[in-house]
C-alpha cells in the first residue's frame, strides 16, 4: 500500500530487478546476514539460524550449502 502498487505488480517488478521470486529473495538475506553471523565467530550455527529468523536447523544447513557449497560448521571455520 505504502509503494502504491498491488502486490502482483510488487512480486513482478521484484522478479524483473532481482530475477528471483519473493520468497528466494527474503531466504537469501537471511542467508546472507547468517553467514556474516558465522563469520564473526560470536555464534553457534544453531543460533545463526535462529537469530537470521530460520526455525528449522536441517532446513537451514540444506539452504545455506546450497548457496555457499559447504555446510554452516565448515563455513564457520
Amino acid at each position: 500500500n505504502m509503494m502504491f502498487m498491488s502486490r502482483s505488480t510488487f512480486y513482478r517488478k521484484l522478479k524483473a530487478v532481482t530475477g528471483m521470486s519473493g520468497n528466494e529473495f527474503i531466504r537469501t538475506t537471511r542467508l546472507n546476514y547468517a553467514s556474516k553471523l558465522l563469520a564473526s565467530g560470536k555464534y553457534s550455527v544453531t543460533e545463526a539460524a535462529f537469530e537470521s529468523g530460520f526455525n528449522d536447523i536441517k532446513y537451514f544447513r540444506k539452504r545455506f550449502q546450497d548457496q555457499f557449497g559447504v555446510t554452516p560448521s565448515e563455513y564457520k571455520q
